[in-house]
């Protein structure tokens, strides 16, 4: 990596298995994309948008996969015929030099990679994605399922490890970027809903915003709801983001785009991306 702004994750990641996270320092973009935006849909020169592209590519030495995301749940395996612009929101591989990567402005972007056998994902977790649509506990077999896109992409990775999810989970690691916080999340009473019908633990991640007068509005911790959905899973191996002013898009102007921050002053904004691979 030639960036001393990028993240790189502090996690027990086995040798050979590398992810990074990009900030806005190092790219070409003028304002308001400036300067390593690296999306291409939000209406930066497409020229200065290729360039960053080939300046992340060139930083990892392989080449990262673009998806076009749509706050859903799909989940796409790839191989080095795999294009850019595939809709999914999470991909994963077991294939040499290639990138998964996720692109965010204030959605939580999961990483994943499995100690034993070389399989890593990547996963897009807004707040529709995490949620998903689950269903209620079922309380015969004590078990809540869900569909979320964190749970859809577990299930892929587990069967590209080659085994039952309950004997991945323990081996697998999971680290979660910097995200919109759980101070300036601010949701309705229709999105706390959604994740409590189907993990009452998640009433505890909202918290209301004080001072209201009208319609209920709660501060959501969106690293916390991963948090749950991946110890449900059985997932304990979870580091990155604690939910700490550090990890916030919103309060960092100088180093994450915020599509929350920035399209509330009127303007368009960039787009950063966590990527996960193996050399």
């Amino acid at each position: 990596m030639n960036n001393d702004d990028w993240l790189i994750p502090q996690w027990p990641a086995p040798v050979g298995i590398r992810a990074v996270f990009t900030t806005r320092q190092g790219g070409v973009s003028l304002s308001p994309f400036d300067t390593l935006n690296l999306g291409d849909h939000v209406g930066d020169v497409a020229a200065a948008v290729a360039a960053n592209r080939l300046i992340l590519q060139r930083a990892i030495g392989c080449r990262p996969v673009f998806l076009q995301q749509v706050h859903g749940t799909g989940v796409l395996e790839l191989s080095h015929a795999s294009v850019d612009g595939l809709s999914a929101d999470a991909c994963l591989t077991r294939q040499r030099g290639l990138a998964c990567t996720i692109m965010v402005a204030d959605c939580l972007p999961v990483l994943f990679a499995h100690l034993d056998q070389p399989v890593v994902a990547a996963a897009h977790a807004g707040w529709r994605g995490l949620a998903g649509h689950g269903m209620p506990a079922n309380k015969a077999a004590k078990v809540t399922l869900f569909n979320g896109v964190l749970e859809l992409t577990f299930r892929q990775f587990s069967a590209l490890v080659g085994a039952d999810a309950g004997a991945v989970a323990p081996r697998t690691i999971a680290w979660l970027g910097p995200c919109i916080g759980p101070t300036a999340f601010e949701v309705g009473a229709e999105v706390k809903a959604a994740f409590e019908v189907v993990q009452p633990g998640a009433a505890e991640m909202f918290v209301p915003v004080p001072g209201q007068t009208h319609q209920a509005k709660f501060w959501a911790d969106l690293p916390g709801l991963a948090r749950l959905r991946l110890h449900a899973l059985g997932i304990t191996q979870i580091y990155g983001n604690d939910g700490t002013d550090d990890w916030c898009t919103v309060s960092r102007p100088s180093r994450f785009f915020s599509h929350r921050r920035d399209a509330s002053r009127g303007r368009s904004t960039g787009r950063m991306a966590a990527c996960i691979w193996q050399d």
